[in-house]
């Protein structure tokens, strides 16, 4: 599984791409150098046998008296060529060689002849004696050969003699182009896997910033800039990044401020309103319209706070969860209402004390409101620190849980409306919630009721206070 997640990631698949574009290159690079290699090699074995030919010929050329004996007893791999020895193609690459050369073998034709042609003498076959071949450690490789050529070689003698000469290039061991050294290999994967694990990891370094920044963007707004460093298209990216953040500010604060203008627009017309009723006669439709004007002023109140609380900028600090929510169980005691903390956990971590405030007192009221009860408990364990808000209500259809979330949404069905509320406590609450790093989820309780659960998977905790 984590392989996959690697290799599923831009990190991953950079790496890949890396490892295997190197790995070809440097293949083909060191495939290249053994072939050029190879080509040297063969331009020194051909000069080394031009040397052969030139020196035997020299000498049957300087001295025509021994002329007969020489070609008898032959040269250097060089020796008379058998009568009737059938001539193959030529051998231009070394006719090529000789041609550079002074003397007569500047003026030699040479083909390539049947081996049986340069075939030594019977006793010239017999192998060394033992103590002149050399044992081969057994951790050698067995070299690839050269395979051995027989030449024909025309020469045309000083005096107008033609030579007919047979020339042997025996079998030489060579490494050939393929041959890599193991050793070298494995390092050379090693350090190319390196290299491009870290080149990934520097070619990605930027983005992951970028989604991190857009996470903690999710959370909170008011978070600071991203740093605008790095290449050309990571500060441009950077840039766009911070300016829709600064829009995204700018607009919302621009609907706060319309919400709250709004608000307080509508105090004096609202106050008047109720001034007015006051004067109606009829005691039923003066307290029905009471009672839509407060649910107007509830709604518009609440409306405000939802703006508020997406948008504000307090500062975090270490707060005991246990303090807090034993203050609202005690606040909502003393106002008569059926309400207990059952368990605590210790916890402290870094929240803002104010929003916390709010979402807890929205839990409480929605379950006091809706279910007549509230019994708050604080877990805390290896996977975080979880908050239960429950009620004896009868609870919500499976399919309503998420739904009560959306804004100004109220399910007849499930809860009561005589609450007055106008649909944006919940919203609120997990709004405030998320800010802080928890999600707010509900789920009918086994044992009956309606449960609110935050939960912080991954709690930052504050940091510890230095001795002395």
């Amino acid at each position: 599984m984590r392989l996959r997640r690697f290799f599923a990631s831009m990190v991953g698949r950079l790496f890949v791409i890396l490892l295997l574009g190197m790995s070809v290159a440097a293949v083909g690079a060191t495939m290249l150098a053994s072939a050029k290699r190879q080509q040297e090699f063969e331009r020194q074995n051909l000069n080394r046998i031009a040397d052969r030919l030139q020196g035997f010929v020299n000498m049957l050329d300087g001295d025509p008296e021994l002329r007969d004996r020489l070609l008898t007893v032959g040269g250097p791999a060089v020796r008379s060529l058998p009568e009737g020895a059938r001539l193959g193609r030529e051998d231009a690459a070394l006719m090529g060689i000789l041609d550079d050369r002074p003397g007569p073998v500047a003026h030699a034709t040479v083909h390539f002849t049947s081996f049986r042609s340069c075939l030594p003498k019977a006793q010239e076959l017999l192998p060394p004696p033992p103590q002149q071949q050399r044992r081969r450690p057994p951790h050698e490789r067995d070299p690839a050969f050269i395979p051995p050529k027989c030449r024909a070689v025309q020469v045309p003698l000083s005096d107008g003699t033609v030579l007919s000469l047979a020339l042997e290039s025996p079998a030489i061991a060579h490494n050939g182009i393929l041959a890599v050294d193991p050793l070298f290999l494995t390092l050379l994967v090693l350090a190319i896997g390196v290299l491009a694990y870290v080149v990934a990891r520097i070619a990605s370094a930027p983005l992951q910033r970028l989604a991190s920044a857009a996470a903690e963007l999710g959370d909170d707004l008011q978070r600071a800039p991203l740093p605008v460093t790095g290449p050309l298209e990571v500060r441009r990216a950077a840039e766009a990044f911070n300016a829709m953040q600064k829009r995204l500010q700018r607009t919302l604060g621009e609907r706060t401020q319309m919400l709250a203008a709004i608000t307080h627009d509508l105090q004096t017309p609202v106050t008047r309103l109720r001034l007015r009723l006051e004067n109606v006669t009829d005691e039923a439709l003066r307290e029905r319209l009471i009672g839509d004007l407060g649910a107007m002023q509830a709604l518009i109140r609440e409306g405000l706070e939802l703006a508020r609380s997406a948008e504000s900028a307090e500062p975090r600090a270490a707060l005991d969860l246990d303090s807090l929510l034993e203050s609202l169980v005690e606040d909502a005691v003393e106002a008569g209402a059926d309400a207990r903390f059952e368990q605590g956990s210790g916890a402290v971590l870094m929240l803002r004390p104010l929003a916390m405030h709010r979402l807890f007192s929205n839990l409480m009221d929605n379950a006091l409101g809706y279910g007549g009860t509230a019994r708050v408990r604080v877990e805390q364990g290896a996977d975080g620190v979880r908050v239960r808000v429950r009620d004896s209500g009868p609870g919500l259809a499976e399919d309503d849980l998420e739904t009560v979330f959306d804004p100004f949404v109220r399910l007849e069905t499930s809860r009561s409306r005589a609450t007055g509320g106008a649909g944006l406590g919940l919203t609120i609450a997990r709004a405030l919630a998320e800010k802080d790093g928890a999600t707010l989820h509900l789920r009918n309780h086994p044992q009956g009721g309606l449960e609110a659960v935050v939960h912080w998977p991954a709690p930052p905790r504050p940091p510890a206070p230095r001795a002395g």
